[in-house]
């Protein structure tokens, strides 16, 4: 579960990370009262107007801008709230800014140069562990420094047995090239901000910025943060952070009804039991030289009705011109299944303008496609999975 920036600094700022404080706005109006309180608290003079959408690279989309003063605040505001941010991280639709967060400004003048870290933590999945991953190259430009200087990038893997120790902190401090008091505070940094990945239960904290200041403070300027969906049974206070304005509605609604569902870009939507035969079936559709309109496990409990909502979800996607339904008969019986998708067709009448190929193996598969075959519906059958690729390409072709 992906939440804003705003809430991600509320995450940390719970467990002691310094951050960049901010307030967060619905509309213009709202947005100067809001620089009005941060000047109050703060002593700011200067605000950055910062678009609230689950997306990164706002600032290369126009959704991150500095204003000067309380005009500048409310001029700003009206630009970005309402609008459609293009960034790298979105489709090529965008995402609609709802709000903003008006913040303080932290590149004040002061005894020394300011200086941006990219620090994020995350789960290192070919080793099991988590990992700290942390650049001296912060700011819009970190995919480069990846992609052209891998050098520059630093990682620290965590021992589950012991958690973070000191000298790691201290290691990545002295990597990022501090000293002084802006070395201690780096080492708090780090730390409390390990605590916050591990009693928030995310997936991902990335801070880009994080910021040495002019007077050696460091502090999270960004936060992007992921929420393990798997604990949010524990983490209720975190659940209530969910914006589905931000998510897809097909699949906000696929999830309302228990189906599995994820959204993607092709032409060939997938309606499978399992989710290791359903991203075998995505790789079959892409054998065939088409790509997979989505991920979709129905589960175990492929009945009439289930297998009519699966239907109906697939079809919002007006990019659907097949659909390939893949179904291994170990728990459920195919002729249960071959008997659902008839039954489904028949309720959804015309609602149906796609062809729909069926492959169902497993207990009473023969039955199944018997049953199928003289359904006299236009579902064509399939008991083979490359027999299933060819029907998807004769289909489409």
């Amino acid at each position: 579960m992906n939440i804003h920036e705003y809430q991600g600094k509320e995450i940390l700022a719970s467990y002691g990370v310094r951050i960049q404080r901010g307030i967060v706005a619905n509309s213009p109006v709202e947005a100067v009262a809001a620089a009005k309180q941060l000047t109050t608290e703060t002593g700011t003079s200067w605000y950055v107007v910062k678009a609230q959408v689950h997306a990164g690279g706002r600032g290369k989309g126009g959704g991150v801008k500095l204003a000067k003063n309380l005009q500048q605040v409310e001029e700003i505001a009206t630009q970005i709230i309402g609008m459609q941010l293009i960034t790298p991280q979105t489709s090529a639709e965008g995402k609609k800014v709802h709000k903003v967060l008006i913040a303080e400004d932290v590149y004040y003048p002061g005894e020394s140069e300011t200086s941006e870290f990219y620090v994020s933590v995350l789960l290192n999945r070919a080793t099991g562990r988590n990992m700290i991953m942390y650049s001296t190259e912060g700011g819009m430009d970190i995919e480069e420094v990846a992609e052209h200087t891998p050098h520059l990038i630093f990682t620290e893997e965590i021992d589950p047995s012991v958690g973070l120790q000191g000298f790691q902190a201290r290691r990545i401090a002295f990597n990022l090239g501090l000293s002084g008091n802006a070395f201690k505070e780096m080492v708090k940094f780090i730390d409390s901000l390990y605590n916050a990945y591990i009693g928030s239960d995310a997936s991902m904290f990335e801070i880009n910025p994080v910021l040495k200041t002019s007077d050696n403070k460091i502090m999270a300027v960004d936060a992007k943060v992921n929420i393990d969906d798997n604990a949010l049974y524990r983490q209720k206070k975190y659940a209530d952070m969910r914006d589905i304005r931000e998510e897809n509605p097909i699949e906000v609604e696929a999830k309302e009804v228990g189906l599995n569902y994820v959204d993607l870009d092709g032409t060939v939507g997938c309606m499978v039991n399992g989710a290791g035969l359903a991203m075998a079936t995505m790789d079959l559709i892409k054998y065939a030289g088409f790509e997979p309109a989505n991920f979709l496990d129905v589960g175990g409990t492929a009945d009439a009705k289930r297998v009519e909502t699966a239907f109906r979800i697939i079809l919002k996607d007006p990019n659907v011109k097949a659909i390939l339904i893949n179904i291994f008969g170990g728990i459920v019986r195919c002729d249960r299944v071959a008997q659902g998708v008839v039954d489904a067709y028949k309720n959804m009448g015309d609602a149906i303008k796609v062809p729909i190929i069926v492959r169902l193996q497993g207990t009473n598969a023969a039955i199944a496609k018997e049953l199928i075959d003289n359904s006299g519906m236009p579902i064509l059958s399939a008991v083979e999975f490359q027999e299933a690729a060819d029907q998807v390409k004769a289909a489409l072709s």
